[in-house]
């Protein structure tokens, strides 16, 4: 089952099922003109990973690292299915990454690899927009990274066992395929990841972990429609403004 976090036509937020024609909750089923799709969780952070693909780092002309490369996004970077993610204006180049986000399911410190996927309650699409501009320029990224809606996330939330270990991801931008690889390339498995970074901060249930991008990021330019499809979760959409 998919689970989908949405808004219906009454204002109350409901924890539905997503089906391929719409939503549903309790005894009603809407169509997805009808409600707003909100991101499947909310995090009281957004743990995300550099480099974690062999292929981007090359990319960027970076090392491989020799841990997970840490980095927080706070939850105003949240954007959601359907949005239009305004970016920051007069950038030179604002860059998409598709990543595999995992969806914490219970509070978590100090936690053993071979435990780890005993706290993950599933496996959503996001969406890492990078500011370059201002990333190359500064140390903790907070400008580069941070900014408001920076994470489009979702739409879904896919249990574990819905997607393979070798999932495909892929982000298309106007129907155009940019990136495209499977999870399998990932430097650091999600629970290694787990494992690194419970040792130094608590993860809560709805954080998020997005587990770093593979080769072929670029640039977004104004009116752009991006997708992001994760195999086992579904396809994120949702559209550029640049001011």
């Amino acid at each position: 089952m998919h689970r989908v976090r949405f808004r219906d036509p009454a204002g109350s937020v409901r924890d539905g099922q997503w089906h391929d024609d719409g939503v549903s909750f309790a005894d009603r089923t809407y169509s997805l003109d009808e409600v707003d799709v909100l991101p499947p969780c909310e995090p009281t952070k957004l743990v995300c990973i550099g480099r974690n693909y062999a292929e981007h780092a090359d990319e960027m002309d970076n090392d491989l690292p020799d841990r997970p490369l840490l980095f927080l996004k706070p939850p105003n970077a949240l954007a959601a299915h359907g949005d239009t993610v305004t970016v920051p204006e007069g950038k030179d180049r604002i860059d998409w990454e598709a990543e595999l986000a995992v969806v914490i399911g219970a509070q978590a410190r100090d936690v053993d690899a071979e435990d780890a996927m005993d706290y993950v309650a599933g496996y959503t699409c996001m969406n890492d927009i990078s500011n370059r501009d201002d990333q190359n320029e500064e140390q903790n990224w907070v400008r580069g990274k941070a900014f408001d809606n920076s994470a489009p996330l979702g739409p879904t939330l896919a249990t574990v066992d819905e997607v393979p270990d070798d999932a495909a991801i892929e982000l298309r931008v106007n129907g155009e395929t940019k990136q495209s690889s499977t999870i399998e390339h990932m430097i650091f498995s999600v629970p290694e990841l787990i494992e690194e970074i419970t040792a130094y901060v608590t993860l809560e249930p709805g954080d998020v972990i997005s587990t770093g991008t593979p080769a072929g990021v670029g640039a977004l330019s104004d009116g752009d429609s991006v997708e992001v499809e994760v195999e086992g979760v579904g396809v994120l959409e949702h559209d550029v403004r640049v001011p």
